[in-house]
């Protein structure tokens, strides 16, 4: 009897981890949700990465998407529900050093346009200049009903910047043909 017993709380204990198994994944040693809410949709995790910088990891980023899809011009072009959520792995990230970061993404991916997006980067570089810890998870989520990235750090809704042109470049950081991480890119992409 002993046993049967210890075998069903197997069994089950087994069920139960593959069901935890499911609604999340292991990357990194960060659990990343397979899914996540955003203004009422839900939005599917259509890849996920680490981020290392002089060989230390600094963040893993999860991209989710209304749509999967691996074409990342798709993606920058899509007037859809998106998001990138950004978990902060290293104490050695401070504000600083990530919007130092996101100004050499935005140079790279917006180009032409970098100097009329430049208000709306100090907006966001404005969003993220609270002191920033391990384990702080920021999402930047665009949605297209009002055309605004809304920006939240720990789920709190730090607040949003407007522009599908800024949309594309934010997404384009990670996502253009000058990623800032060609690697995270593949990641991002489920590839």
């Amino acid at each position: 009897m002993k046993k049967i017993l210890l075998l069903l709380t197997l069994l089950l204990s087994l069920q139960f981890s593959t069901v935890s198994a499911q609604t999340q994944i292991d990357v990194n040693g960060v659990t990343v949700p397979r899914k996540i809410e955003f203004l009422g949709k839900t939005l599917q995790l259509n890849g996920a990465g680490g981020r290392s910088k002089m060989w230390m990891e600094v963040y893993v980023q999860a991209l989710y998407l209304s749509q999967l899809t691996q074409d990342p011009q798709f993606i920058i072009d899509s007037d859809t529900e998106m998001a990138i959520r950004i978990e902060i792995t290293s104490s050695m990230v401070s504000s600083s050093k990530l919007t130092k970061a996101m100004n050499t993404g935005f140079e790279k991916s917006a180009g032409a346009q970098l100097e009329q997006l430049r208000p709306r980067i100090e907006q966001l570089k404005s969003y993220l200049s609270d002191a920033i810890t391990e384990k702080d998870v920021f999402v930047l989520a665009y949605n297209p009903l009002d055309q605004n990235v809304y920006v939240s750090k720990n789920e709190v809704i730090k607040g949003k910047i407007p522009g599908f042109d800024f949309k594309k470049a934010l997404f384009g950081i990670w996502l253009s043909d000058k990623p800032v991480d060609e690697t995270l890119k593949k990641h991002l992409l489920g590839q």
